[in-house]
């Protein structure tokens, strides 16, 4: 067995980032930009009032001093004229500041009659103008490879994009294997589960970036398995689920064995998630999951969701973690690192009672992984932890 820090640089070393694209701004949201996008403005564009009220000259702003009010300036319309001594525009949020002035009364600050206004208070030090600029220049930019949010997409309209460079997503094969398995809405007959792995998977995929295919179920038979994986072949990445132990039953290593992948690692001192396998299937990464229902899904947050985002161009790094107080006592670990199922507050990190990793409702229920080195000791409550965010 290897260590998880080992099976993750092993599986690293296999991920050569794919192609990037081109794709409409609107189609950008959860992607990865491949390539630094600089702004091809100024923005705001323009010296602009940060509020509603009068744009006048800032020298005749004493308390008692009248202003003729001589226009308007709207977003979209600015005044087009010259603010002089004593004359005032009436100014909107977000418009353009007129000539000749350099302050923003608010409109509070004021009485008006007809055309006139008279200050009604000694003007504060803020001016009330958003210079242009203010939020970014030509020599700003957005900064790759990062995943966009949609804050990153409003960032790239504003900078004047329309589209943006982003790495390919990867397209995923996700192989369920056993003759025990049915797909969710039939009836199983004695002996036979529902294969539940496939779809919790494919949603972790897509939520990574990533394109899921589910294939078929693969039989507990050597010539519909090898069908099968030719058949995905032609993906980024394979995922099998189950059938990567060592049993009579266990197939999916003699079949990408005989279609010639090359081996990365065998069995990861992890709990859950030991029999977990990995190699290159040609150009293709070849990633063995375990059968249980919650080795899969946490061995596939550890290691298929790095993989994912290293082929579209982030830095190969593992799942983040974060410190947090243990709320409840856990005893001594064994020799190997343990994923805890477990609750996370702002007070800390509770795990839970029951940790056999064939409860999926314990998952579901779980928002974080509680991370237990090898040989750790025994914890008590208010000592610092590992976590792990689901």
């Amino acid at each position: 067995m290897i260590s998880v820090q080992d099976a993750l640089a092993h599986l690293f070393a296999l991920c050569t980032p794919l192609d990037n694209e081109t794709v409409p701004l609107r189609a950008a949201s959860g992607r990865v930009l491949a390539e630094t996008a600089m702004a091809r403005m100024v923005q705001p564009p323009f010296d602009a009032s940060a509020m509603d009220g009068y744009a006048v000259r800032d020298a005749d702003t004493t308390e008692g001093a009248g202003f003729e009010v001589i226009g308007e300036s709207a977003a979209g319309h600015g005044f087009s004229g010259t603010v002089s001594q004593g004359s005032a525009v009436r100014i909107f949020t977000g418009a353009p500041l007129p000539a000749g002035a350099d302050r923003v009364i608010i409109q509070e600050d004021v009485t008006r009659e007809g055309n006139r206004i008279t200050l009604t208070c000694t003007p504060s030090d803020n001016r009330n103008i958003r210079p242009a600029g203010n939020d970014f220049g030509p020599t700003d930019g957005l900064s790759a490879p990062r995943r966009l949010s949609p804050q990153d997409v409003a960032l790239l309209a504003a900078m004047n994009h329309a589209e943006v460079s982003v790495g390919r997503r990867p397209v995923v094969a996700i192989i369920s294997t056993g003759d025990e398995l049915v797909l969710p809405g039939e009836t199983p007959r004695p002996s036979q589960i529902i294969a539940s792995n496939a779809f919790g998977l494919a949603a972790m995929v897509e939520q990574a970036g990533g394109i899921a295919r589910m294939l078929p179920i693969a039989p507990d038979d050597m010539t519909l398995l090898r069908a099968t994986f030719e058949m995905a072949m032609e993906a980024d990445v394979i995922v099998s689920i189950g059938g990567a132990s060592v049993g009579d039953h266990d197939l999916v290593g003699k079949v990408v064995e005989e279609l010639g992948m090359e081996r990365a690692f065998y069995k990861v001192a992890m709990r859950p998630g030991k029999p977990l396998m990995a190699g290159r299937l040609g150009d293709t990464v070849m990633l063995g999951l375990p059968g249980n229902p919650v080795s899969a899904m946490i061995t596939a947050k550890l290691f298929m969701v790095p993989v994912i985002g290293a082929l579209q161009g982030l830095p190969p790094q593992p799942a983040p973690r974060q410190k947090a107080v243990l709320l409840q006592p856990v005893s001594d670990n064994g020799p190997r690192e343990h994923y805890m199922r477990a609750i996370l507050t702002a007070e800390g990190v509770q795990p839970f009672a029951r940790q056999d990793s064939s409860l999926l409702s314990i998952l579901s229920n779980a928002n974080a992984l509680l991370v237990r080195p090898p040989h750790d000791p025994a914890r008590e409550v208010g000592e610092t932890v590992d976590v792990i965010s689901l």
